[in-house]
């Protein structure tokens, strides 16, 4: 069986551990019963624990019960850029094993829902997970306008250590900030017309994690000054986003360039429309 999943940033400068949205970069899943296990791996994250250890053999191997299967995946999601990779690994890794549920399978494996619904349903979706009813996904209007400039420095930065840097406690007014704010961006990226730069700034989690990557605050100014309408973090970084129309794209792709080869950064810079397929099987 076949499986495709696409990217996904998360968190949408206020929308922490709430908002994703599905972009179109894509990971592949083939599996086919075999007498042993077999895996091959082309693109990001190529070579990297071509045995049991893979996660979309581990995937695979909790939904059939067993590793007599051969697998091959080929992506191009950048891993722990800060853009879903391993969700959308998860979700084709499922999908391709025949679970009833990638979704709910997926977000087992990430830990968190928002991820995997993107790769999922496609779009911009808020999900999360709630008692007594699980994963909760559910798709939000997305104007046609938006596009998105994406840099993805050369490096990495896992979610468990972003995650390290957060307060235990946030202080109300902070909180107030964000769901103002949150409320506001959904209904901008509903329609672009409605917009607000400053529904994409955030106070739960981009402050505190501004330490690990120097480079974060100036890029993301210069993403705005160059003409994105607004950018905030992608997921949990490294990488940084910006919210474009096809009018102001081509600038605000070429302005990253300029930064990253100013600041002797190596990485790339992608010019991604949103996938609003999701997953897709055959």
């Amino acid at each position: 069986m076949f499986a495709r999943a696409p990217a996904s940033s998360a968190n949408l400068g206020p929308g922490f551990d709430t908002l994703a949205v599905a972009l179109s970069l894509y990971v592949d899943v083939s599996l086919e019963p075999a007498d042993s296990l077999s895996i091959a791996s082309d693109g990001c994250g190529a070579g990297r624990y071509d045995d049991e250890r893979h996660l979309g053999v581990r995937v695979a191997a909790s939904v059939l019960g067993h590793t007599n299967f051969s697998m091959r995946v080929t992506s191009s999601i950048p891993v722990s850029r800060g853009l879903g990779s391993s969700a959308a690994l998860a979700v084709a890794a499922a999908a391709a094993a025949g679970a009833k549920s990638p979704l709910e399978v997926a977000t087992g494996v990430d830990g968190h829902a928002e991820n995997a619904a993107a790769s999922v349903l496609g779009g911009l979706v808020v999900a999360g997970l709630g008692d007594p009813d699980g994963v909760i996904a559910r798709q939000l209007p997305l104007d046609d306008t938006w596009r998105f400039v994406v840099v993805v420095p050369d490096e990495e930065l896992s979610t468990a250590d972003a995650r390290q840097v957060l307060p235990a406690v946030v202080p109300f007014s902070d909180a107030v900030k964000n769901l103002n704010a949150l409320g506001l961006l959904i209904a901008g990226l509903a329609n672009h017309r409605e917009f607000v730069a400053s529904s994409m700034d955030d106070y739960l989690h981009q402050p505190h994690r501004s330490s690990l990557l120097n480079f974060a605050g100036p890029l993301l100014a210069l993403l705005r000054e160059s003409g994105a309408a607004a950018s905030c973090w992608s997921g949990a970084g490294p990488s940084m986003l910006g919210l474009v129309t096809n009018e102001t794209a081509n600038d605000v792709a070429t302005a990253a360039k300029e930064f990253l080869h100013a600041q002797s950064l190596p990485g790339e810079v992608f010019l991604l429309d949103a996938d609003r397929v999701g997953l897709v099987t055959r």
